[in-house]
């Protein structure tokens, strides 16, 4: 596979991923930047790839916003109960 492709997905999952570390408005794209990681570490494993700093930092920043954004509906979901 060409190595553009590795470094464009990488860059996607990147941005996607600080779209997605915004709380609720950012579900939608958090669970693509972790799509696009999964997809590029399994299909290209063996491709060397310089952006892989940003797919890694890509992925934590999706997967904390979307931490965030479970911890938020919870606690209005346990404080509309009260």
């Amino acid at each position: 596979m060409p190595r553009i492709i590795v470094i464009r997905k990488s860059l996607t999952a990147f941005v996607c991923g600080v779209a997605g570390f915004l709380p609720i408005i950012g579900v939608v794209p958090g669970f693509y930047a972790l799509l696009c990681w999964n997809r590029i570490r399994t299909r290209y494993r063996d491709e060397w790839n310089p952006a892989s700093a940003y797919l890694g930092c890509g992925a934590r920043l999706a997967a904390l916003g979307l931490g965030i954004s479970a911890l938020i509906v919870a606690v209005a979901i346990v404080t509309a109960g009260w």
